[in-house]
């Protein structure tokens, strides 16, 4: 029987046989051989030595035709296919797995499941799956009905400074820029100054539009404490204006078009102005915008104005705040931020003992304290204030006890809470790397002993000897 007509032969198999015959009619060293087959001298021979004793015909694959050693048995994964065919028949292949063995006692791996969906029709796999139609709506009819918002993270400046983010707001209906603003980054705050800006210029509008991410939306959905809301969908809602998540990125393709529209023509723009800071950007805003919406905007489809003014009741100072609440203690104080702060004590401070009240941190850095939405004075006590070397008296021991206090606040972890959010001009809170220091319970005297060592050359006051 002719190699050819065996039928049991692969491409590769008869490639090894031509390698092996040159081997033997002395056209090709073992060694050449083994490195083109791509296995060990040793291995060479092995195959060598069953070419001689059997012939061509017996050096194809020996486990072609055999049952695995991990093929499962036919009734069980009969029977599995069964139980999915009859209850779990649109669930996805990771659920019906855990259901055959949480309620069957079927022990099968995901993707054994997965193949046996597939294989049964029960289950397309992702690239086999017909592309999303994502079919395009009508424009809502009414200027200041639907903003769409969004921030957009590129080099604005190309070489000539740093990154930054612009944040865009743009009309539903006439797919006018209405407000652009430059920061240094995505943050609460950083929204909050934005939508002031647009609400003092325009009025409220009735739907701000946005993505997910986690200024508009709580992310965790194993969260069990907080309100459930955002602090910026908190002050919407102060505000009598409805925020609205898209649940893709082609919801909001107005502002999606417009940052390809910037990335392109507003980063030539600020070339040509040469401008490359945040605050100049900023003030050429208004201009380019003029010059954008003259180009791009379109007609609304009626009229009306659905912008409406502040009503009387509204506080923009009070809304676009970041609320924590904290629970005050039987000695009239709260922590904050690294931060203690002793409330004044008086008849209607006294009411919050172990009660929680609202710690408001404003966009400036100031914060205050409210009861039900009274102020609450107070003053506060920094625990994280260093030793002013200014302070140290010109008593020898003294000033060396205060060099060994300054020794262990090197140790401290000097940084602000990072879950609370920096405002103003602050550097951000993100944290990228574990801090080395510590926390100011975690200093131990081990850390007294250590700084008092490092002192103890210049320390004779204390130890008496050097």
């Amino acid at each position: 029987m002719a190699i050819s007509d065996a039928g049991m032969f692969t491409v590769k198999e008869i490639n090894r046989l031509k390698i092996l015959q040159d081997v033997i009619d002395r056209n090709l060293r073992p060694g050449k051989a083994a490195e083109m087959l791509g296995i060990t001298p040793r291995h060479c021979s092995r195959l060598l030595k069953r070419y001689r004793q059997s012939g061509p015909l017996d050096m194809n694959n020996q486990s072609r035709g055999r049952t695995g050693n991990r093929l499962l048995p036919h009734s069980l994964t009969d029977q599995a296919l069964g139980i999915i065919r009859e209850r779990y028949r649109d669930f996805g292949p990771t659920l019906a797995r855990e259901k055959l063995e949480e309620v069957h006692g079927l022990v099968l791996g995901k993707e054994t499941i997965r193949r046996l969906m597939i294989k049964a029709g029960l289950w397309i796999p992702r690239r086999q799956r017909a592309p999303k139609i994502h079919q395009p709506r009508y424009r809502r009819p009414c200027t200041g009905e639907l903003i769409q918002i969004d921030g957009c993270d590129h080099h604005w400046f190309e070489n000539r400074g740093q990154p930054c983010t612009a944040l865009v707001y743009v009309d539903d209906a006439t797919s006018r820029l209405m407000h652009l603003l430059f920061v240094k980054s995505e943050s609460t705050f950083t929204y909050f100054e934005a939508t002031r800006g647009y609400i003092e210029k325009y009025g409220k509008p009735m739907i701000l539009y946005s993505d997910k991410a986690s200024v508009f939306r709580v992310n965790n959905k194993h969260a069990t404490t907080g309100p459930g809301e955002t602090q910026f969908a908190r002050a919407m809602r102060g505000l009598n204006i409805t925020p609205l998540c898209a649940e893709t990125s082609q919801a909001k393709g107005r502002v999606e078009r417009a940052h390809l529209t910037l990335q392109d023509r507003l980063v030539k723009e600020l070339r040509l102005k040469g401008i490359s800071t945040i605050e100049a950007a900023n003030a050429f805003a208004e201009e380019y915008m003029a010059d954008y919406n003259r180009r791009f905007a379109k007609e609304p489809l009626h009229d009306f104005n659905a912008h409406r003014p502040l009503a009387l009741d509204d506080d923009l100072n009070a809304e676009f705040t970041w609320r924590e609440p904290r629970r005050v203690s039987k000695s009239l104080t709260v922590q904050y931020d690294k931060m203690l702060y002793l409330i004044e004590d008086t008849e209607y401070s006294r009411r919050a003992i172990g009660k929680y009240i609202d710690v408001w941190h404003y966009p400036d850095g100031h914060k205050e304290l409210r009861l039900h939405g009274v102020l609450l004075p107070y003053s506060t006590y920094d625990r994280l204030s260093e030793v002013d070397p200014v302070a140290i008296v010109e008593n020898k021991r003294l000033g060396h006890v205060l060099d060994v206090a300054r020794q262990v606040q090197r140790k401290r972890d000097n940084n602000r809470s990072q879950s609370l959010p920096s405002s103003g001009d602050e550097p951000s809170r993100r944290r990228h790397a574990p801090s080395i220091n510590k926390s100011q319970r975690s200093l131990n005297e081990e850390d007294l002993l250590e700084a008092m060592i490092k002192l103890q050359g210049s320390s004779e006051a204390i130890f008496g000897k050097r």
